[in-house]
């Protein structure tokens, strides 16, 4: 159970809040620079699962239902076992929600707070009686580096680590660079 909500964690490399209405532009600038094709590895750092690897391929794509968002989908592998993801977020105003597979109610997480700062997100994420974090910060335009952790006592335990690479495609510009 832990390794699959965990999984469903990595789902999400995108999420966000942000509050003054010029920083709706700067995220806006900020999911479009996460749209594309990614990939990488990937570790379970704590808890039972600790030491497994694991490789995940997403692609992201513009909200269909929000002028400011986007909708992730893909699937990561263990072995020879693989498990597909999803993950959307979308608001307007610096209002975002989302979840990762089908939401808390289900098998998957809620997306609850968050903030976008240059090439960086933080999001809060909530399970029932498990609260996390997940940070997503591009690295580079075509690196990102994503942590996700989990509350225990007060204190955040990061328990996934993965670095995903953008698929390169010929031609294509980079909203990142407007990040910087």
């Amino acid at each position: 159970m832990f390794f699959r909500l965990s999984l469903s964690a990595l789902a999400l490399v995108i999420a966000g809040f942000a509050t003054p209405s010029w920083a709706g532009q700067k995220d806006k600038i900020f999911f479009e620079s996460v749209e594309g094709s990614w990939r990488g590895p990937g570790e379970i750092v704590a808890g039972k699962y600790k030491g497994t690897k694991f490789v995940c391929k997403f692609k992201g794509a513009p909200s269909a239902e929000h002028a400011v968002g986007v909708a992730m989908d893909g699937h990561c592998r263990v072995g020879i076992f693989s498990q597909k993801m999803s993950a959307f977020i979308g608001g307007k105003r610096g209002k975002y929600s989302g979840r990762f597979q089908d939401g808390a109610k289900g098998d998957g997480l809620d997306i609850i707070s968050g903030q976008i700062n240059g090439n960086k997100i933080v999001v809060g994420l909530n399970r029932k009686k498990l609260d996390g974090a997940m940070v997503a910060h591009l690295e580079e335009p075509n690196v990102m580096n994503v942590t996700i952790s989990v509350k225990v006592r007060e204190r955040l335990i990061p328990v996934i680590g993965m670095t995903l690479s953008r698929e390169r495609r010929v031609g294509a510009s980079n909203a990142q660079d407007h990040l910087r």
